[in-house]
């Protein structure tokens, strides 16, 4: 069967599913669609967690970037994982065992205080807006290929599907599509990733056959790509730092303090029936989520590779364009890799000289989609591979929007502007929210500010810098009053925004930068993706300072802050 035939064939079905899944699971309770009515096995929450946690980001550019970053790619690695770790042991029992439906809802109680919750809900939306962005920039990319067509027409159609099923099914719904998705993306991950390192090493694990000899050679995998790119002009593979080692450590903190702060993740641990449940859902989720997390390394390898080796098969010998592989054809009709013959000798040059270099565009964003067909893997791998894709994805945008409708409806509609509102009128001001919030993040999408993994980036600093200090000092410190948190979030957000407005735009708009993205205007070094961990700084400094010339908290809320870290009596989560 036809690739084409057997794409539509494997993605319709998926599709299928999902939506299946989604009318049979319909929120019928503001219960249902908020926390899926709070009953979800910790086993099954711990794999939508995985779903939802890894996005386009994870799934389609962060092995793209690490391809072309190399070593200093391994900021993305290790800041969303050991976020991972931070989330599990720091928040998410604290905050199941609090009981309530949304981070804002915490923020408002904790802080005694409705302009905390509302400067919470602020910060929440900017931040999951942001990521959502990242997200419509993978479907963008993931939906072109599918149908091939341009980007554009394929973030519509993207669209389309995330507002059909997100808004359908509530977090019910999209719990239960989101375990389906899981199972579709690992799959989609790690068969082409076996296929690829049998075909280069004859080893099955990519993990092992990443560090191992090419299949018939005593040359090892890496030290091959290194003289490849290096051979071309390119920075060395295993020791290129992302800029600077301050830059790395500030990338690496904003994105792991980042992840303990997003509110579409830490709203999956109301889910559960107990505390101790969401403590073993987080060990779940993260069994499922290093599944892909170890492979992508060699996924990432073994693109670069496979992709050098495609354009100059034999060194000095150059890929004469009239002979381009069909998988090279594909991507050019979505406007995601183009050719500019420079010399007119109709062959693809590929170097690091940007005068010379005829490969003038490659989106990291395709490598992982297109690394099957480089590879030359059966139709079958590939089709799933675009399902694969689409799922990760997907299941990620529905979350975000999730977060987002949640807390305009029930934060600021039903907890300030409308009290008095019925269940029934909370749960259509969620629905109409989530679709304005795709129709906002789907409009930016067409001009995002980054890779997928780079805009989503921005969205962790934008959390690190707002909603993680917040949550710590909320949980850990009874000092810190209403002055000091309000204080502390408009300061990390502001600061944030303002370093991250000036070099990429306002509202990631680039013709409003006014200091453009050149790294000599960059604070000791940090590009602005990784800013996140000074605005936190930021936010800490600043919370603990005006809370210490403020009044205590009262004793209540003193009593509140030492009861949230008893580990016995915990609350269901519950809507008021």
């Amino acid at each position: 069967m036809e690739l084409q035939t057997l794409t539509y064939l494997v993605v319709g079905f998926t599709f299928a599913l999902y939506i299946g899944i989604a009318i049979w699971a319909r929120a019928g309770s503001t219960k249902e669609f908020y926390v899926a009515g709070g009953g979800v096995n910790p086993v099954a929450n711990g794999m939508a967690t995985a779903a939802d946690w890894m996005s386009a980001a994870s799934f389609i550019s962060m092995a793209g970037l690490i391809a072309f970053m190399g070593y200093g790619g391994s900021v993305f690695l290790m800041g969303w994982t050991g976020g991972f770790v931070v989330l599990a042991l720091l928040l998410a029992p604290y905050l199941r065992k609090y009981g309530k439906f949304t981070v804002p809802e915490f923020i408002g109680d904790r802080f005694y205080s409705r302009t905390a919750r509302i400067v919470a809900v602020v910060c929440l939306i900017i931040c999951s807006v942001t990521y959502v962005i990242g997200q419509m920039k993978g479907i963008g990319v993931a939906f072109s290929r599918f149908l091939e067509v341009s980007y554009d027409v394929g973030l519509l159609v993207g669209m389309c599907i995330v507002f059909f099923y997100a808004v359908l099914g509530g977090m019910k719904g999209i719990t239960y599509t989101q375990i389906a998705q899981y199972c579709v993306l690992i799959l989609a991950y790690t068969i082409p990733a076996i296929f690829i390192s049998l075909n280069l090493t004859g080893n099955p694990f990519p993990q092992l056959g990443f560090g191992s000899t090419l299949a018939g050679s005593d040359v090892y995998l890496l030290d091959k790509l290194d003289q490849v790119v290096t051979e071309l002009g390119f920075a060395e593979y295993t020791t290129q730092e992302r800029l600077s080692t301050t830059n790395m450590f500030a990338y690496t903190l904003s994105l792991m303090i980042g992840t303990a702060g997003l509110p579409h993740v830490i709203i999956r641990f109301f889910t559960v029936p107990k505390v101790r449940d969401a403590r073993t859902s987080a060990g779940w989720a993260l069994v499922f989520i290093a599944i892909l997390y170890t492979t992508a390394p060699a996924v990432a390898g073994m693109a670069r590779l496979n992709l050098m080796n495609t354009i100059e098969p034999v060194k000095g010998q150059h890929l004469v364009y009239e002979e381009r592989p069909q998988w090279f054809k594909n991507w050019e009709k979505t406007g995601l890799l183009k050719f500019e013959d420079k010399n007119n000798d109709g062959r693809i040059q590929y170097t690091s000289d940007k005068t010379t270099n005829e490969m003038v565009k490659v989106d990291r964003d395709i490598m992982v989609l297109a690394n099957p067909e480089i590879a030359k893997l059966p139709n079958w791998v590939i089709a799933l591979v675009a399902a694969g894709g689409l799922a990760a994805a997907l299941s990620t945008a529905a979350g975000l929007l999730l977060a987002i409708s949640s807390a305009i409806s029930h934060d600021l509609l039903k907890g300030v502007l409308m009290p008095h509102i019925d269940e029934k009128q909370e749960l259509r001001a969620s629905r109409i929210a989530m679709a304005v919030a795709i129709a906002g993040a789907g409009y930016l999408g067409f001009n995002p500010p980054d890779f997928a993994a780079g805009t989503v980036a921005l969205a962790f600093g934008l959390a690190a810098s707002s909603i993680f200090p917040a949550l710590m000092m909320g949980i850990f410190s009874s000092r810190i009053n209403k002055e000091g948190a309000i204080a502390g979030m408009v300061a990390g957000i502001t600061v944030t925004l303002l370093y991250v407005f000036q070099h990429k735009g306002i509202m990631f708009v680039a013709s409003t930068s006014f200091l453009g993205d050149m790294s000599p205007n960059w604070f000791l070094g940090i590009e602005p993706n990784a800013f996140g961990a000074v605005g936190a700084v930021v936010n800490f400094a600043v919370a603990f300072v005006v809370s210490r010339v403020t009044q205590e908290p009262p004793e209540e809320v003193q009593e509140l802050v030492k009861h949230i870290r008893v580990p016995v009596g915990a609350a269901e989560a519950h809507d008021h």
